[in-house]
């Protein structure tokens, strides 16, 4: 360790697998779920997209959570801003992952320990990462890119060819210390990418054969006609697919090396759900032509709704964000608000529900809200928000576990003694108790059916809206 120039490091205890080392070699290191960081979390639903960040100013180092979903925990005490010192725990959330930071003398276990490039994601070993120059180790992340962008592309013969460009620019760059180094670890990865490619598109072949499955599956459960002898043998299959396909994700080639791209809405659902409590590999094709379909609506005939709710509406949302939040729940809920009333204070429906939450009356003052004469709270943004931040979270800790946010969505729109009759009726309250099994049997009337795809679709949009042609 004496020739590093390092003098931080973060490290990640995974049960099960060895501890991952990642050095901080800038000033400022990310961490979140979203490709964008230097280590990527993608595999842990209570971390954000961005989550926290590391910096390094004059040697003193400082921990910054970036307004995440779950909060992020140092030595047991959640915390916004604070210098950090080592040894120090950091965690991700309430009961997320757990990572510890350390100072480059602390004690390493070579037998038990893997030293992660933050910067480019590779792996490497400790003796060899202890004795190649950051010019190297540029070099190879650069060579390990462009082979991973060959074979994206299809071009699965070039990763020799970028080996030997790489060893080649290397030796020219290099004193004659680092030579055998240096070959011995581009031969090395070489070899490991041919094996790394075949066993990756084996995995890959699975995941497919696995998603037809479910797909197929999927389809049988439409047309199940009600049996529910049928629907249930469908389910367990469903079931026993799902497990595998869970399984096969976990494993640390897929995570790191097969995972193929999604499309956007897909990715997005997925990516909701995990942040929901409400993750699942098979998304039935109703809901997912749902949520595309009334993405279709916001691009087209409601297009205004839409760059209302991204431009003059804005400052409103991110009002009802704050709130939602301040209220451990999900941020976007308040995106509710425009399925409800596009967002609209005057919003009024033929029910009697007015503004942005379209509150009853009697729902309003039970949540208290003034509602008498010419006072009427229901039209202010940031007093309604606060008692439909309380009334979802009542929904939520009423049903309980499972995927009780995409319950509570439901029971906002249909009602939530609606919702429990149709929960009274499955036939296994253990594992049937969740919104996806209420949605592949029907047991949801239409309306609820299109309105829970309706707010999801608003999410989507929200949070990439340049992909889908808002700017």
């Amino acid at each position: 360790m004496a020739e590093t120039t390092l003098t931080a490091w973060v490290v990640r205890k995974a049960e099960g697998l060895p501890a991952t080392r990642y050095p901080i070699r800038k000033e400022v290191l990310r961490i979140g779920r979203s490709a964008e960081n230097d280590i990527i979390l993608h595999d842990e639903p209570l971390v954000s997209a961005r989550h926290i960040e590391i910096r390094c100013a004059a040697g003193v180092y400082k921990l910054c959570d970036l307004e995440s979903t779950n909060g992020t925990y140092l030595n047991g005490e959640r915390i916004t801003e604070c210098v950090i010192q080592a040894p120090a725990s950091i965690r991700l959330g309430a009961s997320g992952p757990e990572l510890d930071f350390v100072l480059e003398n602390a004690p390493v276990d070579p037998n038990a320990t893997m030293v992660a490039t933050a910067s480019s994601r590779v792996i490497e070993r400790p003796q060899e990462a202890a004795s190649i120059s950051q010019e190297h180790e540029q070099l190879i992340s650069s060579a390990v890119a462009r082979a991973r962008r060959a074979r994206r592309n299809g071009s699965f013969d070039q990763t020799a060819m970028i080996m030997r460009s790489m060893l080649g620019e290397a030796l020219q760059k290099t004193t004659r210390k680092f030579k055998i180094a240096i070959a011995g670890l581009v031969i090395a990865l070489a070899g490991v990418s041919g094996y790394g490619f075949w066993q990756i598109e084996n995995l890959r072949k699975e995941k497919r054969t696995l998603d037809a499955q479910m797909q197929k599956i999927e389809v049988l459960i439409e047309k199940a006609n009600q049996d529910p002898a049928e629907e249930q043998q469908l389910l367990n299959r469903l079931d026993q697919f799902q497990g595998r396909e869970k399984a096969l994700e976990n494993t640390l080639l897929y995570r790191y090396g097969a995972r193929e791209p999604e499309d956007p809405v897909t990715r997005g659902i997925h990516s909701l759900m995990a942040e929901f409590g409400a993750e699942t590999y098979s998304i039935p094709p109703e809901f997912l032509d749902a949520v595309k379909g009334q993405i279709a609506r916001y691009q087209g005939p409601d297009r205004w709704t839409t760059e209302r709710a991204l431009g003059a509406a804005k400052p409103s949302i991110e009002i009802m964000q704050q709130i939602f939040k301040r209220d451990n729940l999900p941020p976007d809920l308040a995106y509710m608000a425009l399925a409800e009333s596009g967002l609209h204070a005057d919003e009024n429906s033929p029910a009697g529900a007015v503004g942005w939450w379209q509150f009853t009356p009697a729902t309003a003052k039970n949540f208290g809200l003034r509602v008498d004469g010419p006072v009427d709270e229901r039209r202010d943004a940031r007093k309604s928000t606060q008692a439909a931040a309380r009334y979802i979270r009542d929904l939520i800790l009423d049903f309980g576990a499972g995927s009780s946010v995409m319950l509570a969505m439901a029971a906002y729109d249909l009602g939530p003694n609606r919702v429990k009759q149709a929960i009274r009726r499955v036939p296994d309250p253990i594992r049937q108790r969740d919104f996806w099994y209420l949605y592949r049997t029907h047991a949801l009337p239409e309306e609820t059916r299109e309105y829970v795809p309706k707010v999801i679709a608003a999410m989507i949009i929200a949070r990439n809206p340049e992909q889908f042609g808002f700017h």
